[in-house]
């Protein structure tokens, strides 16, 4: 999102209109101008949820394979990332306010088609292709990362 200066310079903005600091030169003044990019932030932000999601799947994987199903284990570790993932993407992608509870009704259910197709694919690999589950998980959570942001920005943070 960008914004006219009074310079005619277009100034990128936060989601809530606020101009970003001018950024500096060099290697700190490059870092700037792509955290200001929204794409980038998300990318950074996707990255560490996918790993503490991934994380928290194969601990529990880990711990709990002999007495739970792995896929009570998606469950379980998808509701953990979800309130991690929804809380960082808010914060620091998005840098959305106010709306906080329609936020996250809206980031959830983008997340509830994930992990329909999650939930859908994982058994398919696993089962019928024979693919290990932490590989299989590993797969499908970077297949679904594109289509969760562009459903992000179209519809769990839009603002008017």
């Amino acid at each position: 999102m960008t914004r006219v200066s009074a310079e005619g310079e277009q100034m990128p903005v936060t989601s809530g209109g606020e101009p970003f600091p001018a950024p500096r030169s060099g290697l700190v003044g490059t870092v700037q101008r792509l955290y200001a990019l929204e794409p980038v932030r998300f990318v950074l932000v996707g990255g560490f949820n996918s790993v503490f999601a991934y994380l928290v799947f194969a601990g529990l994987q880990a711990t709990l394979k002999d007495h739970v199903h792995y896929l009570v284990v998606l469950v379980v570790s998808t509701v953990i990332g979800i309130l991690e993932a929804y809380l960082l993407q808010r914060w620091i992608t998005f840098r959305a306010t106010g709306h906080w509870w329609a936020d996250l009704a809206r980031f959830s259910s983008v997340y509830a088609v994930a992990f329909v197709v999650n939930l859908g694919t994982l058994p398919l690999l696993v089962e019928v292709f024979n693919v290990p589950v932490l590989a299989a998980q590993a797969v499908i959570m970077v297949a679904t990362a594109v289509g969760t942001y562009v459903a992000h920005r179209a519809f769990s943070f839009r603002r008017t």
